[in-house]
């Protein structure tokens, strides 16, 4: 008699990553909108030139301060409530953002930047939604098509920029107002996902792991340090860039080139990354992301022509895709349902922590550390070679451990 193995049926699952590829699309379309002009903006606003990129910076700061609140929303209310939770900040975000151009106010500025990293906070946990109803096998897979949703919103977002920015007498102002639009008609879909409202535990039901039990497990804590490295360092760059790009002579719509491209490549590989994972294991998938990411860094130190721009910000964005999709799913096998909440606030806010200290960085030492754009351009990339030693220290520690150690 011959055994079967019966097919995980994920026609539930597929139907949730669709809705969020196309959440991922619309609503994640206004993060290159605001990562594109949020440093300009800054840097017409700020009486310190070195506070250019604090309206970014302030986004990611208020997606840390939201990870653990927006993570607990979504434990006890569902996805749902934390994703629309998320669209109605970016849409308060944007109002705030053109009031404060309106004003020429940078504090109210920077107040919807805050607003709106609470869009940011939950718009990062598409991707651990489009895992909860998936099988094992499916996991890697709607991880990496819920990415990859973010192809559109690299070409819909610039493209955008370039209709608005100039729109009205104050520049960029008509920016800030198209994403009040994305944010109201995005949140629509999210009536259309299907995802259960995780059961409040029994007394007597396993409450695992505490936060610092999970992470003191050697997988969880190294998938956390990729995840930071590779977010941080693509933040680090991509935050400078529109500066380096127009402090070097070249205008403000190649800057939303250099930076469509940049984009399209952090979600153009989703399409394979989790086949890739399936077929070479998460591990050398993750150590590729940081040897591309390190070469970024290469290219960018070589010059600041336009092609210099574009290939290192191209491997930026495929350096991150493998390093944090990879490191997503690294943490998404190492913990159970009744810690996910837990964990993937902690892991969220740990992340977007490490990436405000590098958005904070990067306008420093952007505009602050030398005295002129190229000597800005060089000290941001110079910066990624500790955090990448970092990580790629901790990602060879966890192969070569013994595996009868570890305590997943």
């Amino acid at each position: 008699m011959t055994m079967t193995t019966a097919t995980p049926d994920n026609s539930q699952a597929k139907r949730n990553v669709a809705v969020l590829v196309a959440a991922q699309a619309i609503l994640g379309a206004q993060m290159p909108m605001l990562f594109i002009v949020g440093g300009l903006a800054g840097q017409s606003l700020a009486t310190n030139p070195c506070l250019a990129t604090l309206p970014i910076s302030l986004i990611v700061l208020g997606s840390m301060l939201a990870a653990t609140p927006v993570s607990a929303i979504m434990q006890r209310w569902g996805r749902r409530a934390g994703f629309l939770v998320g669209a109605t900040a970016g849409a308060c975000g944007g109002v705030v953002g053109a009031y404060g151009l309106y004003l020429g106010s940078f504090p109210i500025f920077l107040l919807g930047s805050l607003l709106t990293g609470i869009y940011m906070s939950a718009h990062g946990f598409y991707r651990f939604a489009a895992a909860d109803t998936a099988s094992d096998e499916f996991r890697p897979k709607a991880i990496s098509y819920v990415m990859a949703g973010g192809l559109a919103a690299a070409i819909i977002g610039p493209q955008i920029v370039k209709l608005t920015s100039t729109a009205y007498v104050i520049p960029f102002l008509g920016t800030y107002l198209a994403v009040i639009a994305v944010n109201v008609v995005g949140s629509v879909l999210f009536f259309f996902l299907d995802i259960p409202t995780p059961e409040k535990p029994k007394e007597d039901a396993p409450k695992g792991r505490t936060r610092l039990e999970m992470l003191r497990t050697p997988r969880i804590a190294v998938a956390i340090i990729c995840a930071m490295v590779s977010y941080a360092l693509m933040n680090l760059v991509m935050t400078s860039t529109p500066l380096a790009v127009v402090g070097c002579g070249f205008s403000a719509n190649d800057a939303a080139d250099v930076v469509t491209s940049h984009v399209l490549a952090m979600y153009v590989p989703s399409f394979f990354t989790g086949q890739l994972i399936a077929r070479f294991g998460v591990e050398k998938i993750v150590a590729l992301g940081l040897a591309i990411l390190a070469a970024a860094g290469v290219v960018a130190l070589q010059g600041v022509e336009l092609g210099n721009f574009f290939v290192a910000l191209i491997l930026l964005g495929i350096g991150w895709n493998f390093g944090f999709i990879g490191a997503t799913t690294m943490l998404a096998a190492s913990h159970d349902v009744n810690e996910r909440g837990r964990m993937q606030g902690l892991n969220d806010l740990l992340v977007f922590g490490g990436v405000t200290l590098a958005s904070l960085a990067s306008g420093g030492l952007m505009n602050c550390s030398g005295g002129s754009p190229i000597e800005g351009w060089t000290a941001v990339n110079l910066a990624m070679i500790p955090l990448l030693t970092l990580a790629g220290g901790a990602l060879l520690w966890l192969v070569l451990k013994p595996s009868d150690a570890e305590t997943a």
